[in-house]
């Protein structure tokens, strides 16, 4: 599961960059300790490497992981970033019980058989007091996108489906609307924290518009950064980002 590839919008890693600065700020002459399930290539641990993170990442495919730590000595961060071949279904063997102060879940719910355990494997990794960062794809911006594409028996199957698939050909396990990940996190014993949108306006603006330069792009990054927060908004995001906080 290379869940890790896509690394969110600047929204999503300030949200989780402000929760690597609170463990920083607690425990200023330790490095956060962070457990990225899924991380693929690195996408999201490279960056938390260079804010002084001492990242595991556990993913199933050795390519992934070998791509990552080349990533990462590329980057001068090899010696914080620690490559763990292994899956959310028995990530205990492989992470220690409430070792780290953060947890990332981003992408992984789409792939998994059981969101519900995964979720809870997470919440188990973290520290009490630590944080669980979870992305996932957004169901109702995906019946959206097909509509206004024109794909109308795609958007229908997405739209009838509780999931959010297209069958059996779907290589995504599942599309998540708000409620659904609020409760995946609070069974799992979280306190929800933060609930916005990825990609809320900034998926929908048009690529003529992006391509007109700093100014357009300046404009994006303050409608996306309004968007991401509005209740209205929320449920056509394409990814829907939660913090949770294991008390």
């Amino acid at each position: 599961m290379q869940a890790g590839e896509h690394a969110g919008s600047g929204q999503v890693f300030r949200a989780v960059a402000a929760a690597v600065a609170s463990v920083q700020e607690r425990k200023p002459d330790t490095a956060p300790l962070v457990l990225d399930v899924g991380g693929g290539s690195g996408a999201w641990a490279v960056p938390l490497a260079r804010l002084g993170c001492a990242v595991t990442v556990v993913d199933h495919s050795p390519n992934a992981l070998a791509a990552l730590q080349r990533r990462a000595r590329e980057a001068g961060v090899a010696e914080l970033v620690t490559a763990v071949q292994g899956d959310v279904d028995a990530l205990a063997d492989v992470a220690p019980t409430a070792g780290f102060d953060l947890v990332l879940g981003h992408g992984l719910l789409e792939v998994v058989d059981d969101a519900r355990a995964a979720v809870a494997a997470l919440a188990a990794a973290c520290r009490p007091g630590g944080t669980v960062s979870v992305l996932v794809s957004g169901r109702l911006a995906a019946v959206l996108a097909r509509t206004i594409a024109g794909k109308l028996t795609e958007a229908l199957a997405l739209l009838s489906d509780p999931e959010g698939r297209l069958g059996d050909r779907d290589g995504v396990r599942r599309r998540l609307d708000v409620e659904p990940l609020r409760a995946l996190l609070t069974d799992a014993g979280l306190e929800i924290e933060l609930l916005q949108g990825d990609g809320v306006l900034e998926s929908w603006v048009p690529g003529s518009v992006r391509e007109e330069g700093s100014a357009a792009a300046g404009l994006v990054t303050e409608l996306e950064a309004l968007g991401a927060a509005e209740p209205g908004l929320l449920a056509i995001a394409p990814r829907l980002h939660a913090l949770g906080k294991r008390p």
